[in-house]
């Protein structure tokens, strides 16, 4: 379990937080900085009193720490600057930090550290993503190093200086999540990667990739290539691969250029994220197809896959995604090969997230991707596509580097390809010679999940047709993805929520796909648990965000034609 921390954060509400933060500003700006005059009370009432919204910290019901944040013009800089907004950063929304103040028993990085990401999260849940303070200019390093920047002359007075200085939601990202708490991050080592790339390698892996190299030419190489396609072949049922050198998005486009060769009009499935990458590539290759868009989270079902084929009754090539990365669903296999198979289609799958990761059986599938450095547990940079028909090469037609007929014509290695990450993704594969391995993943998702509901976090993707290396959290509005994201690496474990579309709709993924143990996982229910009781949902605003509906009968979703 994680160390309880002796102080508490919060938005302060109560009348007796007003009154503390009244006397620790009286403290600080009267009798510490000079920047007010004596009143006798030892409290100090500040001019923005009712539109400040003050963040602070307590321990054992005592304030040791407080800032104040306010967005309504003119902010105080505005008196003391002429023509502020000649000097703040543009298209920004922006509030003003003020009187930030730490009692001096308690003034190191923790109080500090914590005050600012509360603020962060605060800012970002209220449409900030820039905040200005007047910085005491002794300490003007100090707020250098946690990423504010300073503009304009000093102001004040003489007895008590002050820097303007501005901070982006950029620049605190890289500089206080980084520097301010890197102390704890140090206790635990490198932090762990539950993401769904690159995800944790273990250490027999890593081994493996700091091999000498070897030609690509060398007989010993060409072994040790065969065996990790055999391997790879034994692992889905699929009966050849080629192996490629690069992303996932590689192994996409040589299927693309193996449809462009029918001249047939096809049919793309998306329910995703990773679904209308494939309407992208196919469009990029200029194929004739039509694409049926369903809503994110609902799943490709046997009614969906039958609706579209009876639509399209035209199509003689269906490609989509087997398991949908951003959502996390695990789209219905068993029904896209047998309705496929029965109508004479052929049927191409982006099987990136989920070759490794779950049970697959790719007979009778015409072309699948895959890749190494996701659930197969391994380093990135290898991109694989199976199929079960012999290919010939198109000289004529395709470019060298995705004519998968050119690589099976010169045993799979026309060109150089990397001896390391083919000995690395060899040792991961033997892995899996052990059937325990996806039991695991099953069995430790299914530990997961309901305590991430019991915290009030939303999954995404539906139980029944949920991946379960993949775990795809819909955060309330009051819980920022990025602000999260950080949070989460600082306390060791590294979650998915970069991603521009995970940043549109306030995700985080957790992924169970490399090396983990179940103690990482405790230690992620910890983690979400502090976050949801330091973050609690408001006590009177405005409801969430609506969520995605499913479309409505499934025989009816969207339908995007192409060309």
């Amino acid at each position: 379990m994680t160390r309880a921390s002796p102080y508490q954060f919060k938005i302060a509400t109560e009348p007796w937080e007003f009154e503390a933060i009244h006397r620790l500003n009286y403290q600080t700006f009267v009798e510490e900085i000079p920047q007010h005059e004596h009143n006798g009370s030892g409290k100090l009432v500040d001019k923005f009193h009712e539109q400040n919204t003050y963040l602070i910290c307590l321990r054992d019901r005592r304030l040791v720490g407080m800032l104040a944040l306010r967005a309504q013009r003119p902010f105080s800089l505005d008196a003391k600057l002429d023509n502020l907004d000649a000097y703040l950063p543009p298209s920004r929304s922006v509030c003003e930090i003020r009187l930030l103040s730490i009692d001096r028993e308690h003034r190191g990085r923790t109080v500090l550290g914590e005050l600012l990401h509360v603020m962060a999260g605060e800012c970002l849940r209220l449409g900030h993503d820039a905040a200005i303070i007047s910085a005491t200019l002794r300490q003007r390093k100090l707020y250098q190093r946690m990423g504010f920047v300073p503009f304009g002359p000093v102001v004040g007075t003489p007895d008590a200086p002050y820097q303007p200085m501005v901070l982006t939601h950029e620049s605190y990202q890289r500089h206080c999540a980084e520097g301010l708490r890197c102390m704890n991050r140090r206790g635990r080592g490198e932090p762990r990667s539950l993401m769904p790339g690159p995800v944790a390698i273990s250490p027999r892996i890593k081994k493996a990739l700091a091999s000498p190299p070897i030609p690509h030419r060398c007989d010993e190489f060409k072994a040790e290539m065969g065996r990790v396609k055999g391997q790879l072949c034994r692992l889905v049922g699929a009966k050849h691969v080629e192996v490629l050198m690069g992303p996932a998005t590689v192994a996409n486009d040589a299927i693309a250029a193996q449809l462009s060769l029918m001249s047939e009009p096809g049919l793309i499935l998306s329910n995703g994220e990773f679904g209308e990458r494939l309407v992208d590539h196919a469009t990029r290759f200029g194929l004739r197809f039509d694409a049926v868009k369903l809503e994110w989270g609902r799943v490709i079902d046997r009614g969906v896959i039958r609706g579209a084929l009876r639509l399209h009754r035209q199509a003689r090539w269906l490609w989509a995604v087997h398991c949908e990365t951003s959502t996390g669903v695990l789209n219905d296999l068993d029904s896209l090969k047998h309705l496929c198979m029965g109508r004479g289609i052929r049927l191409c799958l982006d099987c990136v997230s989920s070759v490794g990761a779950v049970p697959i059986d790719l007979a009778g599938v015409h072309l699948a991707s895959a890749t190494s450095g996701k659930g197969l547990g391994a380093f990135p940079g290898l991109a694989m596509v199976f199929y079960n028909e012999p290919l010939a090469s198109q000289p004529q037609r395709l470019p060298r580097s995705l004519d998968l007929g050119y690589y099976a014509a010169h045993d799979g290695i026309p060109f150089t390809v990397c001896s390391n990450l083919v000995s690395a993704l060899g040792t991961a594969l033997v892995g899996f010679e052990s059937p325990d391995r996806h039991g695991r993943i099953v069995e430790d998702s299914t530990w997961l999940r309901p305590r991430i509901r019991r915290l009030g976090l939303e999954i995404v993707a539906p139980p029944d047709h949920a991946c379960p290396a993949i775990i795809t959290i819909n955060l309330p509005r009051r819980l920022d993805s990025r602000w999260v994201g950080g949070r989460a690496r600082e306390a060791g474990l590294l979650l998915s929520h970069q991603s521009q579309y995970l940043i549109n709709r306030n995700w985080v993924q957790v992924c169970l796909m490399g090396s983990y143990s179940r103690d990482d996982l405790a230690r992620l229910v910890d983690f979400l648990e502090g976050l949801v009781a330091e973050v609690p949902p408001p006590v009177s605003s405005a409801p969430d965000r609506p969520r995605p509906q499913p479309a409505s009968g499934v025989d009816a979703p969207e339908l995007i034609p192409s060309r």
